[in-house]
């Protein structure tokens, strides 16, 4: 079974591409050079709203390198495909998939795929999505949860890959433990970790001929835009709850209510 992944270029995504190689799983490797990490923050900001902008993505930074810094590429030798956004779903990227001829193919990081590559891949192709489908697709979405004072919320979705924007039929979701202490980009890595832990297990099952039940996505959830959110957003963070929501959590003072998750690993 030949594997293929398609991904981002920060540290997490490569992170996802170490697992899967170091377990035999990976065969062909696609790198989308994403954009800086640590934006600058937009004029026009209150000092408070500054201050909070620079925190958090400095310390999103931080937490990136602290669980991911050592993968900074992949660290194996396989067949490589480095492009740009403006050459995603192209014809070189289509070239260089057909001459792979994967089985499976992954997608995680990248900009949306569109249609007409999409139609040429195989049946296996799944996305990797940071959040938690169908409640919380599109962008940043393992920051809402926190914002709605739901950490536990905060997960990965495998699903199928299709037009609507991480709305296809779910394979898996993935959520970490959540423990004291844990800040909301602690929480963010550990979910990227535990989805990567899951997802060699879900392919070395199919490998094996068990292959996971697709579940549809029956509600609608929402698709968070990226103008949804502002650095305003980020006072109930800092200042409100000081970055401590997963205290508050675990100390039963946000109430609980469980997302109703499908695990393909719970599958006989």
């Amino acid at each position: 079974m030949k594997i293929v992944l398609l991904s981002g270029s920060h540290p997490r995504h490569y992170y996802v591409a170490n697992t899967l190689l170091e377990n035999g799983l990976l065969h062909g490797h696609m790198i989308e050079e994403r954009e800086a990490f640590v934006p600058a923050p937009p004029e026009g900001l209150e000092p408070i709203d500054r201050e909070n902008f620079i925190r958090h993505f400095r310390e999103r930074e931080e937490a990136e390198y602290a669980f991911f810094g050592e993968h900074k590429k992949v660290l194996g030798d396989i067949p490589t495909l480095v492009i740009h956004q403006s050459e995603l779903n192209g014809e070189k990227m289509l070239q260089w998939l057909q001459e792979q001829q994967p089985d499976v193919v992954l997608t995680y990081g990248v900009h949306k795929i569109d249609d007409h590559v999409i139609d040429r891949l195989p049946d296996y192709a799944w996305n990797i999505h940071g959040g938690l489908s169908p409640w919380y697709r599109g962008n940043i979405t393992l920051f809402w949860p926190f914002y709605m004072l739901r950490p536990n919320w905060a997960g990965m979705t495998i699903h199928r890959l299709t037009s609507k924007l991480d709305g296809g039929d779910i394979v898996h979701h993935s959520v970490p433990k959540l423990e004291y202490g844990d800040g909301i980009h602690d929480v963010a890595c550990k979910a990227v970790k535990k989805v990567a832990a899951d997802l060699v297990e879900i392919l070395k099952r199919l490998q094996s001929g068990k292959v996971p039940n697709y579940v549809p996505q029956k509600s609608n959830g929402k698709l968070f835009v990226a103008t949804d959110w502002t650095p305003q957003h980020l006072r109930l963070i800092y200042q409100t709850f000081h970055n401590d929501i997963v205290d508050h959590y675990l100390d039963g003072k946000l109430g609980h209510v469980e997302p109703k998750l499908v695990n393909a690993l719970a599958e006989q």
